[in-house]
């Protein structure tokens, strides 16, 4: 309800998208697959066969098992399998925003609030026409009609366009955004409470007036060139970053299996979470190790099982930056 991660997560992917496809829309689109994909197959290539051997009620034909190998929609699971393969939406989306940008960036250049703002009311009226497609399209067709405005607002801070928008026009339409987003989800709570994820159209415009603002002011990150700890810290999380939203899931569902063998009962209920949080975080960071060099292959550089590396040459060094970071004496 206060950061919509994903929507951030997709205007950050277009504003990268903007400058590769500015330079060659081919090249632009391979390279985003052979980033993505190759993890996945190692995901799919570990995951399948222990869904198959543990027990899959009603599982589908063969054909249906290449999506694995190309997720235009998300591939089949077993049923128990769900919380672990539930992160697999996010691919589907991706990759198709990815081979739609071409397209997209095009539009944005013939009319950008339009091509902002069209995804939204597109998804408006699709969730309440009768079903189109089958189930499984149709969820692909509302996440990208989703998080399309936020990708959109990427190739707008990316060009330049968003900078030139006045605080005073941005501003209102943001809070406007965003309030309209709280208002419907406060109003129609899901099965689980208050919950942005459970209306689409609630999460897409709350997103699109969150990032509109965060794009607009883009503090600087050049701060982190001199902190060497969490430099590398974040260097690592972005050299993983797939292995690392891929296997998140499979990290927390264990560390629950974990809690039958470790009395996590004894830290107390106010810190019984806190120890499985951190039970999480070392299988992650395992799966990260002994998992993560696929992401160095499919990027065409040296294996390295923890790339903690010094700053990368394209982080800015700005003169002056809007903002200093944390105070000088906080250098982890």
């Amino acid at each position: 309800m206060i950061f919509p991660s994903m929507g951030v997560m997709f205007a950050l992917g277009g504003s990268l998208m903007y400058k590769s496809v500015e330079r060659s829309a081919e090249d632009a689109v391979i390279g985003r697959l052979r980033r993505l994909l190759p993890a996945l197959w190692l995901f799919g290539a570990l995951l399948v066969p222990v869904m198959i051997w543990a027990g899959w009620a009603g599982r589908p034909e063969w054909t249906s098992f290449l999506l694995w190998l190309l997720p235009v929609v998300e591939p089949p699971s077993a049923p128990w399998a769900e919380p672990v393969t539930g992160v697999l939406w996010y691919l589907v989306a991706y990759l198709w925003l990815v081979l739609l940008s071409p397209l997209l960036l095009r539009l944005y250049r013939r009319a950008r609030l339009i091509a902002v703002a069209g995804p939204l009311v597109v998804l408006a009226a699709w969730e309440y026409l009768p079903p189109l497609v089958g189930e499984a399209l149709g969820s692909a067709i509302t996440d990208v009609l989703t998080f399309a405005a936020c990708w959109l607002v990427g190739f707008a801070h990316r060009a330049g366009d968003l900078r030139k928008v006045r605080l005073a026009i941005l501003l209102p339409v943001a809070v406007a955004a965003v309030g309209a987003g709280s208002a419907w989800t406060v109003t129609h709570p899901g099965e689980d409470g208050l919950d942005l994820a459970a209306s689409p159209l609630a999460y897409g415009v709350y997103s699109l007036g969150f990032t509109l603002v965060l794009l607009r002011v883009a503090p600087s990150t050049a701060w982190l060139n001199d902190r060497r700890t969490l430099n590398g810290l974040v260097n690592l999380c972005n050299a993983r970053a797939v292995t690392i939203y891929l296997w998140h899931n499979v990290a927390i569902t264990l560390c629950f299996e974990a809690g039958r063998f470790i009395p996590m009962e004894r830290l107390g209920s106010r810190l019984e979470m806190a120890g499985y949080c951190g039970v999480a975080l070392v299988l992650l960071a395992v799966f990260v190790v002994l998992l993560g060099w696929v992401e160095d292959l499919a990027a065409r550089r040296s294996i390295a099982f923890l790339p903690w590396t010094v700053a990368p040459q394209t982080r800015p060094r700005p003169a002056t930056s809007n903002w200093a970071g944390p105070p000088a004496w906080w250098r982890p």
